[in-house]
């Protein structure tokens, strides 16, 4: 297995976030196809941006607010391919370059999930290889894909005209029942984990050795994915998290009764926290057409607000998507319906880039302020929860 102690690039200044970039944009692709029967308005003499049509003013709001994707499930589709192209899309993968750049996509979460089923010693070891697989495919496409493990790292990337690649989520029995385990992932570029699924993150909640893990999170600025946790874990997470929480494959549970998905209760309670729910691509979550995505981005973001809701593709994962939206490259078109549907380009920009750096900043924030007060937790599962 490669050396997974290499180091990512230094980190652009914090000063530098929110900044367009000043080169040209090396993701520009054709704009998608129209779906049938949807046809621009007719031009006056006189147009301006807003009367323009949908699917320009989606290009060129992503040209300025590029998509962050909170979950790709790239790492595990290529585990398991023989053998892949990442750059023509000739080997069925459904988010592979040509895809994400025609999607405007400018950050992505990579996840390395692995499989449940897998033994404790076999999470861990797998959770490394996956992330070597990450770093692998990162350093073989240079020209398109940077690593990056914080706001500024991702911003800086996106000021080069690469897409920002963070790894996470893992699961949380990837940490081994062990704050130097979580410690070593977040030096190989860990940026979240999963809790839930372990002795200490369950449907009762969080034990004591649990809210350590929050803690130290906290501390590393590792964010907290609460997706598929019990509401139990959720509340006392967000009760102790000073760091912003997300939600990585939640959709509005009011909609579509998933148990991945939130109740308006705890959406309003993690909006007021500020907190952010990711909603998914996926059928059995938010529908079976882009208008029923829509529907959920829209009800997330009138029950916890504008600054709390983003978008995760699932793409590369065993998930059935929406019509419409079956790869990357149809997010011109989810973003199109938004704009016909009243949301103002401002409040797309935070849907699309804004709102993940914000949840990023929040943790790189967290980190320092903690650091200053509390130093690395030598606390052991046996001692806390024994």
């Amino acid at each position: 297995m490669a050396d997974l102690q290499d180091e990512i690039n230094a980190a652009a200044e914090a000063g530098e976030l929110d900044q367009p970039p000043a080169r040209p944009d090396p993701l520009a692709e054709p704009l998608p196809e129209r779906e049938p029967g949807r046809e621009p308005e007719a031009a006056e003499p006189t147009e301006t941006a807003e009367a323009a049509d949908p699917l320009e003013r989606a290009d060129a709001v992503l040209a300025a607010h590029p998509m962050a994707d909170g979950y790709s499930g790239l790492p595990g589709t290529l585990r398991d391919l023989p053998w892949y192209d990442f750059e023509t899309g000739d080997s069925g993968l459904e988010g592979d370059l040509p895809r994400l750049r025609a999607g405007r996509v400018g950050a992505q979460l990579w996840s390395v999930h692995v499989p449940e089923w897998l033994g404790a010693d076999q999470v861990v070891r797998t959770t490394l290889e996956q992330i070597d697989l990450v770093k692998h495919v990162v350093d073989t496409h240079p020209e398109w894909l940077r690593l990056a493990r914080d706001a500024s790292e991702t911003t800086d990337a996106r000021n080069c005209g690469r897409i920002a690649t963070l790894i996470g989520p893992a699961r949380g029995t990837a940490l081994g029942d062990s704050l130097g385990a979580l410690r070593g992932l977040r030096s190989l570029g860990l940026c979240a984990v999963t809790l839930c699924g372990t002795s200490w993150a369950g449907a009762g909640g969080l034990t004591a050795f649990g809210e350590e893990v929050v803690r130290e999170m906290n501390r590393l600025g590792v964010l907290a994915d609460l997706s598929g946790a019990s509401e139990a874990t959720v509340r006392r997470v967000l009760a102790i998290s000073k760091a912003p929480v997300i939600f990585t494959r939640s959709g509005a549970r009011a909609l579509c009764d998933h148990p991945d998905n939130l109740s308006d209760e705890l959406l309003a309670e993690v909006g007021a926290l500020k907190g952010l729910c990711m909603v998914p691509l996926a059928a059995d979550r938010t529908g079976s057409s882009l208008r029923e995505v829509a529907d959920h981005l829209d009800h997330v973001r009138r029950v916890a607000g504008p600054e709390c809701v983003a978008i995760s593709g699932l793409y590369d994962t065993p998930e059935v998507h929406p019509e419409g939206l079956a790869d990357p490259s149809g997010y011109p078109r989810l973003v199109a319906e938004l704009l016909e549907r009243g949301w103002s380009e401002s409040d797309v920009g935070l849907l699309t880039w804004d709102n993940f750096q914000r949840a990023l900043r929040g943790a790189d924030f967290t980190a320092r302020a903690t650091r200053e007060r509390r130093t690395a937790s030598t606390a052991r599962i046996e001692r806390l929860d024994g």
